[in-house]
């Protein structure tokens, strides 16, 4: 594996980790808004969430690369705030990135929280217990399982991301060649080698990370129920 391969490989599980740190810190409280609210605007909220499950990768991208270029509202104001460019650079995949594995992180928290029972949390608030205590020490545990099957699906959505991450970021290795586009480069260039030990290592990581989620949830269920 070259050089080039191992800076693809560790961008990759970098933007990966980033984007599912930052997806669990801003899904829960937007899951629990939409299993709890009854606002005339969570159908609209809610197909803005699932938008990019049906929307084209590339559509996506290219909204997003108007929306990042510096003659824009969005791009310009982070060109003149930071001084760097927005288009073509990591923070630009991050953000992107977040955007597009949105709904695999929300919807399986929206599922728990509106599958979880309220007596619990009644019983807490009599008891005294704040918001965030209530979060920490019922629905936390409640829904642990859910958390994990979250952050797997954004973790392994966010590693094969192909569309967006080229429009966004283009093919800049070091930079913002992730391991889908260094793959796809060696398959352009008949390099069958390198694009198997890449495809491999690439199917080989998520089926593990998934038997290890899988393996983790069935322990705690035996747990739980046995």
């Amino acid at each position: 594996m070259s050089e080039g391969d191992l800076l693809a490989v560790w961008l990759t599980l970098r933007l990966a980790a980033s984007t599912t740190a930052i997806l669990l810190l801003l899904s829960p409280p937007l899951a629990w808004w939409l299993s709890r609210s009854q606002h005339r605007l969570r159908p609209v909220v809610e197909a803005l969430v699932a938008l990019p499950l049906v929307l084209p990768p590339t559509v996506l991208g290219f909204y997003l690369l108007l929306a990042f270029s510096p003659s824009y509202g969005l791009g310009a104001w982070w060109r003149d705030t930071f001084g760097a460019p927005l288009a073509f650079s990591f923070t630009g995949l991050l953000l992107a990135s977040i955007l597009y594995s949105l709904p695999f992180v929300v919807q399986p928290l929206t599922s728990a929280f509106v599958n979880m029972g309220n007596k619990e949390l009644e019983a807490a608030a009599t008891l005294g217990l704040g918001p965030l205590e209530r979060f920490f020490h019922i629905i936390l545990p409640m829904t642990l399982p859910s958390f994990v099957m979250a952050a797997a699906l954004g973790f392994a959505h966010t590693l094969g991301e192909f569309g967006v991450v080229l429009m966004i970021g283009g093919n800049i290795p070091g930079e913002t060649q992730v391991l889908s586009i260094a793959l796809f480069d060696h398959v352009e260039t008949m390099d069958y080698q390198n694009a198997h030990l890449l495809a491999g290592g690439l199917m080989g990581f998520s089926l593990v990370m998934l038997v290890l989620v899988y393996g983790v949830l069935q322990r705690r269920q035996r747990r739980l129920f046995g």
